[in-house]
């Protein structure tokens, strides 16, 4: 009985480990005859993508494999770039440092969790890249960091160095804290109200001027090389440097927003201070002030159908990332979540029916628009030479109710393999079922 236990949960453990051949591709793999969905090119229906040295060399018909590069025959199927969530918490040691109201030195890209399987359920369905992001406790919460989904590759080799630096702000019930039961004794947090959390925004803000202002002075001083001078740097802190970067346009934010009204404050507070609004995150009003978004040229990153969870999300309606594409504006669509991760093309192809977005549009949402909000379009998003090899081979078209995603390659390299692993279940099942194995009676 022991040794039948035990055999289960090496099996259930083979599951989640990289295969055998994970990385024995040396970054180079041609994928053949499939329908191939360049995103920005067209839609190549017998095409190849060749990948040498983790870069995409050739996209089109007849590519010829060079010698010793592996030939994945994707005949009947779909090729397409590597899904990005550009909203989700997983790999990560901690999410929200809810201690206090304001937490900007709390990087979460120094507390990356390489070993979190929900890198393997991503990979699962052809997630190639995350913006991986602080939580919603605080207005002000810590960096965030774009990682790649390489599942068995310590921490430092999945952070993407070439994405945009973002931070992460929040407004709305999370911050105010509206769910939290206090304890006896314990003392409400401020901000508890949503003109608190814009005041407490400016006031951060306010202070990070006055810390750029007086290092501005040290240094025109300590320029001027006057020895009388005595001079003596101010102090430096930790979490207003984070904001000196955003106000001098060395960083971005990423903003998790539910009303109308709030977000159009924390633009007015942009303008203010000069700072940049990359993207607002879940922004289920958005269509109400689709105008202003389209002209401040701020992106959203958002669900697809998840909303009226809660009161600040009461208003939501099924049409809104379409809405908002058509609009003009950025749109993404996210998954928030290690388990929704795996079905991001469902939920793009839901944009279909409710926004009436063509099957490349809809594609866009989860591909090339998230690589654009990430300062990563250059790299991935697409199928294009010149960009790093990262692609999802699919059953069939990605915004098919029935598709499912074979296997999910990043820079050349196979990272997940479906047919591998029901094969290497399968092996290992029968092996625990025959006479005499580990599974067997002795």
């Amino acid at each position: 009985m022991k040794k039948t236990v035990a055999l289960v949960a090496l099996v259930a453990l083979a599951a989640i480990l990289p295969p055998a051949a994970a990385f024995a591709d040396g970054g180079s793999i041609l994928v053949k005859n499939g329908t191939v969905l360049t995103v920005t090119k067209g839609v190549i229906p017998r095409g190849d993508v060749l990948v040498v040295g983790g870069v995409i060399k050739a996209v089109g018909e007849n590519v010829a494999a060079p010698p010793g590069v592996r030939v994945v025959d994707a005949a009947g199927r779909y090729v397409l770039p590597g899904i990005i969530d550009s909203h989700t918490h997983i790999a990560l040691a901690g999410t929200n440092e809810g201690a206090d109201a304001i937490t900007p030195e709390a990087d979460v890209g120094s507390v990356i969790n390489a070993d979190d399987t929900a890198i393997l359920t991503a990979l699962s369905g052809g997630v190639t890249m995350v913006h991986t992001m602080h939580g919603s406790a605080n207005p002000i919460g810590g960096a965030n960091v774009v990682i790649k989904t390489k599942w068995g590759r310590p921490s430092e080799e999945l952070v993407v160095t070439e994405a945009l630096p973002t931070l992460k702000f929040a407004l709305g019930e999370n911050v105010k804290q509206s769910n939290r039961a206090l304890q006896p004794g314990q003392a409400q947090r401020y901000p508890a109200t949503r003109m608190g959390a814009n005041a407490i925004i400016r006031r951060e803000f306010e202070r990070a001027r006055n810390y750029m202002a007086q290092w501005d002075r040290y240094r025109k001083a300590a320029a001027a090389k006057n020895p009388a001078a005595n001079l003596v740097p101010p102090r430096k802190d930790l979490r207003l440097e984070v904001l000196a970067e955003m106000l001098r346009g060395e960083r971005v934010a990423r903003c998790h927003s539910y009303q109308a009204t709030e977000s159009l404050e924390f633009m007015e507070l942009a303008k203010e201070f000069g700072f940049k609004i990359q993207c607002f995150e879940h922004m289920w009003e958005g269509y109400k002030i689709a105008d202003e978004l389209r002209a401040a040229g701020i992106g959203i990153s958002v669900f697809a159908d998840f909303w009226a969870y809660k009161m600040e999300a009461a208003e939501g309606i099924a049409e809104m990332a379409g809405y908002c594409h058509n609009k003009g504006i950025l749109v993404s669509i996210n998954s928030d979540s290690g388990e929704r991760i795996r079905r991001l093309f469902n939920d793009a192809a839901k944009t279909m029916k409710y926004g009436g977005l063509s099957e490349d549009e809809a594609l866009r949402l989860v591909t090339i628009n998230p690589a654009i909000q990430l300062g990563v379009d250059r790299i991935v998003g697409s199928l294009e030479v010149g960009k790093q090899g990262d692609i999802a081979v699919f059953s069939e078209h990605p915004m098919s109710a029935y598709t499912r995603c074979d296997m999910t390659i990043i820079e050349g390299d196979v990272y997940f393999d479906r047919d591998a692993l029901v094969k290497e279940r399968e092996e290992s099942a029968a092996k625990a079922a025959a006479p005499g194995g580990e599974g067997g009676v002795s």
